[in-house]
């Protein structure tokens, strides 16, 4: 009895061990939808105002706060954005005319 007591208190005891050293997400800043911080990209804002396409690799990219580039469809501009690459979206924080 003694002896599947202690068997029993050991493999409790392991368990929970793999269990805390599984739990990597509590404090996890790298998830996909959590920007890396702001970034700026040079490119150009769609007609619509609602789109900006970067001039490193043409990608399309929605703008989710359109009203931040207000004033400032088709033209060329320098953005400092969080950017979401899983959803191909940027927030813009500000922006500036290129040269």
């Amino acid at each position: 009895m003694k002896k599947l007591m202690t068997i029993c208190f050991a493999a409790a005891i392991l368990s929970f061990g793999v269990a805390v050293a599984q739990d990597t997400m509590k404090n996890d800043s790298m998830k996909a939808d959590a920007p890396k911080g702001t970034v700026d990209v040079m490119g150009k804002i769609g007609a619509d105002g609602k789109t900006f396409v970067g001039d490193k690799d043409m990608k399309s990219w929605t703008i989710i706060n359109p009203e931040a580039v207000k004033g400032h469809e088709g033209h060329h501009v320098i953005l400092t954005a969080h950017v979401y690459p899983d959803k191909m979206q940027v927030h813009v924080m500000s922006l500036k005319m290129a040269k």
